[in-house]
């Protein structure tokens, strides 16, 4: 590698000015939003007037949003063609002779606010279905549901062309169509994936250290942006952006006051991997003390579908994949462009000779933390909108993914993360076909296990000789 210019040396001397003010200024504000969230989130004054039922419990007939005094039940209703099926009444009755009709709008949607948490049926009026369409399963007509406060229930009828035709066959016969609908979700979920996994790859390039806490940083994303756009009501482009942002100070905080310590101190990186399996764990369980166990939804109201190409996802998850590829490419570019970029990937190379070179070795991997976990941050965000909830264990359950993308790709290079994420996304959405639910995931394992065997550098890593 040829070492690096007078101009690069000067930029990344060692010693750089100010940096002790900003990180002091970074600790106050960091000490600040600690200290505002714990207080939103135990004060149930707070939550009371973020949510007073007369700002959003709705009508009967309007949209209907939850409240600390309602729960909403709420579906989505799609003929064959998996297009909204609109003027379909959906009848929900429970106990206390609780009855309520409503109908799907135009965007095939429908909901009923309920005062009492108990169980319900919901139940579809099948004389109200589009002409030539019918249930997948007539049995699947009456659903029986657990309503609670504060909290959605949702529900999906999908109609099919066929009369007679059933749930079970819809879900395993294999389609064209199908396959195209699920090609496009992996797209999104590799996508979406490699947000997290360039972060996680840089710093195993840069430090040599794998950080099963970066699950997390999604989760943090997520569920700060629950707070800001759901309870605070700002708008979802400000939420993104603030969200990254503070992202972003978590990772450079971290590396300040963990990281960079113990490396100073010689720790082994078995011992730096056992840190960050602590921090995730005590992250996971001050995520489930604050936010609680369930599900919380980034945006109130229910998502809006859009068909293109004989494809249907929603508007988030459209909106999701363009700022996903934007963000990915500017970070491509900037690694391969800038000063820094070229810094960033010098120290991944070697970090011995960057040093010797004259380059701040320590500011680079401090700068690692802050972008990695930025990029989750979003990712968290961006899942939270295109899943339509996140919960305390949304990073946990990806963690796997992130592993296996990374590792596909080639241990330490961005570009490896991207396109091992890419092809993990899309083989674990096609697997769907194939297997039911979340088995799914268990296709990235088999995954890991097979370049393990047979290509541990990955893609677009090098073969090294060891010993």
């Amino acid at each position: 590698m040829t070492p690096p210019g007078p101009a690069l040396l000067r930029r990344f001397r060692r010693g750089a000015p100010g940096r002790s003010r900003l990180l002091l200024a970074a600790v106050l504000f960091l000490a600040f939003l600690a200290t505002f969230a714990i207080d939103w989130a135990v004060s149930p004054a707070a939550q009371a007037a973020t949510s007073s039922p007369s700002a959003s419990a709705s009508s009967p007939t309007g949209p209907c949003t939850v409240s600390t005094t309602n729960g909403c039940i709420r579906g989505t209703i799609l003929d064959a063609e998996r297009k909204p099926a609109v003027g379909v009444d959906v009848d929900v009755t429970g106990a206390g002779g609780f009855d309520q009709t409503a109908t799907t709008d135009d965007s095939g949607r429908w909901s009923v606010s309920v005062t009492t948490a108990g169980q319900y049926t919901v139940s579809v009026d099948q004389d109200t279905l589009p002409k030539g369409q019918y249930l997948t399963n007539a049995a699947d007509a009456d659903r029986k549901v657990s309503a609670t406060l504060n909290a959605n229930v949702g529900q999906i009828f999908q109609l099919s062309d066929q009369q007679g035709a059933t749930t079970q066959a819809d879900t395993s016969s294999f389609s064209f169509a199908r396959a195209w609908q699920q090609f496009a979700s992996g797209i999104r979920l590799g996508l979406l994936i490699a947000l997290a996994s360039i972060g996680l790859s840089l710093i195993y390039g840069t430090t040599g250290l794998s950080s099963f806490s970066h699950g997390e940083q999604v989760t943090l994303g997520g569920l700060l942006a629950y707070v800001f756009a759901n309870q605070l009501g700002w708008n979802i482009w400000v939420t993104g952006i603030v969200v990254t942002l503070l992202c972003a100070a978590t990772g450079y905080l971290q590396d300040a006051a963990i990281w960079r310590p113990l490396r100073r101190k010689r720790i082994s990186l078995t011992q730096l991997m056992i840190v960050t399996i602590g921090l995730s764990i005590a992250a996971q369980y001050a995520f489930q003390y604050f936010f609680g166990a369930a599900t919380v939804r980034i945006q109130k109201g229910n998502p809006e579908t859009l068909s293109f190409a004989g494809i249907t996802l929603t508007v988030q998850s459209y909106v999701a994949m363009a700022i996903a590829l934007v963000v990915l490419v500017a970070t491509g570019l900037f690694l391969a462009k800038t000063r820094f970029g070229r810094a960033t990937r010098a120290v991944s190379d070697n970090p011995a000779l960057a040093a010797a070179s004259g380059i701040d070795v320590d500011r680079v991997i401090r700068f690692v933390w802050t972008l990695a976990a930025g990029l989750a941050g979003l990712s968290g965000v961006m899942l939270g909108l295109v899943l339509n909830g996140v919960n305390w264990q949304t990073g946990l359950q990806l963690l796997l993914l992130m592993f296996a993308s990374v590792t596909l790709g080639g241990l330490g290079t961005a570009y490896g993360a991207l396109a091992g994420s890419m092809i993990i996304g899309i083989v674990v959405e096609l697997t769907n076909l194939v297997l039911p639910g979340d088995f799914k995931y268990a296709t990235a394992l088999v995954i890991l296990i097979l370049i393990l065997l047979f290509r541990p550098q990955g893609i677009f890593g090098r073969a090294e000789r060891i010993g």
